[in-house]
């Protein structure tokens, strides 16, 4: 039962310490990637969108010139 406990405090003394090694990006970049993603994400939706309508378009067209 010791060796685990001290497994488990090695465990969080070593993860703090690589947290401390981390460079974490300024509020400017988190911003500005922050944007890229949203604009990226809009942009996917849209052509999704468009797809989705245009594929439903043509499928309306093939089903309405099967009936008779």
């Amino acid at each position: 039962m010791a060796e685990k406990k001290n497994a488990i405090v090695a465990f969080f003394q070593s993860s703090i310490s690589e947290m401390k090694k981390v460079t974490w990006p300024s509020q400017e970049e988190v911003i500005g990637s922050t944007w890229v993603v949203l604009i990226t994400v809009i942009i996917v939706a849209l052509i999704l969108y468009f797809m989705d309508w245009g594929v439903s378009q043509l499928v309306a067209v093939i089903l309405d010139s099967l009936q008779l």
